[in-house]
């Protein structure tokens, strides 16, 4: 998300030139550029206006630090009015109520709507520690009761059962009856959608609203639709007080349009992103570090949030141990390694919130790298797996014919598994540097030579 936005801002940016104090003259050009930049994002014409517009009165005649260039500094202001744009800071769940709490989830077909009612029961159950209950009140749509369903099942919440021949504002005040018999913390109703907004369709979530009175009711949008993203929006937020609003799809999104439109046009704020089928990725929407990523200074505390959450501690405490034993470091804890970083979104996830000019991979301009590295990664993988034990414990007996038979078993090239050897003893060199005295300094030089212009290929 936000690729193209970011490759056009860092180009403009860099422009600046100057002393002591921006000015009209030496900040015009850039404005112009950063406004194509928006437009071209499919930010919504009036909130380009408005946002160049402060940019503008906030920069000409501001002092440059000595310790600034005058493009840091623009950049710093520009900052600022980008996490102004879309909500000073991430706003949490209003789930301190007496339970359940209920959440409405509203939206269009095809929005992503019962995907995002079970990452958000997973988010509830593992990160806010709540037992959560879901239930669809879709009575137009068998197949999306069935998805929450094995949704539901997938993430270990309690699904409240329900069928077509019910009313939805029955089903979701019998849901919520359940859930005070049982204690429940968290109840989530997922509403049917329709292919565009329409009087009968408002009317009926209407009466839910009123039927179950939501301490969150949540407009699920597909980011893709660019700013039609904040003006569907706007137009459920007049017939519905939303609470808020979930972009889903983002990572099929290079524009990000949608994410700087929203909460100007609705004055809600977005409280989650979506990326991706798997129950657990939805991630918080934090302002701050949305505008870092945009002008490519990327999003670290993000990654090590998502480290904390995905890495297997006791496997990463075994490997230190093996390790500072002085036991090499087999094609087995290689295999782990790569299954770790799949674990974290892959390559791409991990990459996109890497700043700029600490080696962040600007995938716009790779074109097709995101999927290539994934590709690669699969690859390694598959010829691990078509070693034997004692080969991925001890590479150095994969003979000539072993590497025939191995890139038969894995559909690869006898090439490929020669390459992979290779880049495995690279990796065993880095982390001997990282036991070593001296260790961190070691391995960011040995970084930098394996990575020159990047993932190594294979």
């Amino acid at each position: 998300m936000f690729e193209n936005l970011t490759d056009r801002l860092s180009q403009s940016l860099r422009h600046i030139t100057g002393k002591a104090k921006l000015t009209e003259d030496n900040i015009k050009d850039t404005l112009r550029e950063v406004r194509m930049a928006l437009l071209e994002a499919d930010v919504a014409l009036p909130v380009v206006k408005d946002f160049v517009n402060k940019v503008r009165d906030r920069a000409v005649g501001t002092e440059v630090s000595k310790s600034l260039t005058p493009g840091q500094a623009f950049v710093k202001i520009v900052r600022a009015e980008l996490e102004e744009l879309m909500g000073a800071a991430n706003e949490d769940l209003a789930l301190n109520v007496s339970p359940p709490a209920v959440i409405l989830m509203a939206g269009l077909q095809g929005a992503g709507k019962t995907t995002t009612a079970g990452k958000l029961a997973r988010f509830l159950k593992e990160r806010k520690k709540k037992s959560v209950l879901v239930v669809s009140a879709d009575v137009y749509r068998p197949a999306a009761i069935k998805q929450l369903e094995t949704l539901a099942h997938e993430v270990g919440v309690t699904f409240y059962p329900s069928d077509i021949s019910q009313k939805p504002v029955a089903i979701a005040e019998a849901a919520v009856r359940e859930a005070k018999l049982k204690f429940i913390d968290v109840v989530i109703v997922d509403t049917a959608g329709r292919l565009h907004v329409d009087a009968e369709m408002m009317a009926e979530i209407q009466q839910v609203h009123a039927a179950i009175k939501p301490a969150e009711t949540l407009f699920v949008v597909d980011a893709m639709t660019g700013q039609d993203a904040a003006n569907t929006a706007k137009a459920f937020n007049d017939a519905l007080p939303l609470t808020g609003v979930v972009l889903t799809k983002v990572d099929g999104d290079a524009r990000g349009g949608a994410a700087l439109s929203v909460r100007a046009i609705t004055g809600k704020p977005i409280k989650f992103l979506g990326m991706g089928e798997k129950s657990e990725a939805l991630d918080p929407f934090h302002p701050d570090r949305i505008a870092s990523r945009i002008l490519g200074m990327g999003d670290v505390l993000s990654l090590i949030e998502q480290a904390e959450q995905n890495l297997d501690k006791e496997k990463a405490e075994k490997l230190a141990k093996k390790l500072k034993k002085g036991k090499g470091f087999d094609l087995e804890d290689f295999r782990d390694q790569l299954r770790q970083m799949k674990s974290m979104g892959g390559l791409g996830s991990l990459m996109d919130k890497l700043p700029t000019m600490m080696g962040g991979v600007n995938l716009s301009q790779m074109g097709n790298a995101q999927g290539a590295a994934e590709k690669q990664f699969k690859q390694m993988e598959a010829i691990i797996d078509s070693m034997t034990p004692a080969e991925r414990r001890d590479p150095e007996t994969i003979s000539g014919s072993r590497k025939r038979r191995i890139a038969m078993g894995s559909g690869t090239q006898v090439q490929d598994v020669g390459r992979l050897i290779k880049q495995h003893k690279q990796m065993q060199k880095m982390m001997k540097k990282v036991t070593s005295k001296g260790g961190l300094s070691k391995l960011m030089r040995g970084m930098g030579g394996m990575f020159p212009g990047g993932m190594p290929k294979l």
